[in-house]
């Protein structure tokens, strides 16, 4: 992060990992976890699934869509994550490459 002063009004620019600017233990996991989460999310919404036909649908109970609704997605590994993806008719590829210094070790990008 950086920080710059803009007519007097300071801020700094962040990493593109909040977890990280916060300085949190696997920073990255929880920022794979969390775009994981809020794509799945998003299919739910603009799919207009009540929770109880996402759980339906899902395999779920009705807290646990009420939890994804809510972003809170510590109840979820980013492997169930990717099966509900799946579920939702959704293709994931991960791709392994080295990792060059100053880039985060783990990164989620969406097709359209």
């Amino acid at each position: 992060m950086s920080s710059k002063k803009l007519s007097e009004i300071e801020f700094e620019t962040g990493s593109g990992n909040i977890f990280a600017d916060l300085g949190l233990d696997e920073a990255d996991e929880l920022y794979t976890r969390a775009c994981l989460g809020v794509q799945v999310m998003k299919i739910l919404k603009d799919r207009r699934y009540s929770q109880k036909e996402a759980a339906e649908f899902l395999g779920l109970k009705q807290p646990e869509i009420s939890a994804i609704m809510r972003a809170k997605f510590s109840r979820f590994s980013q492997e169930r994550l990717i099966g509900f993806l799946n579920k939702l008719n959704q293709k994931v590829t991960i791709e392994v490459s080295r990792h060059r210094k100053g880039e985060p070790y783990q990164q989620v990008t969406f097709a359209s």
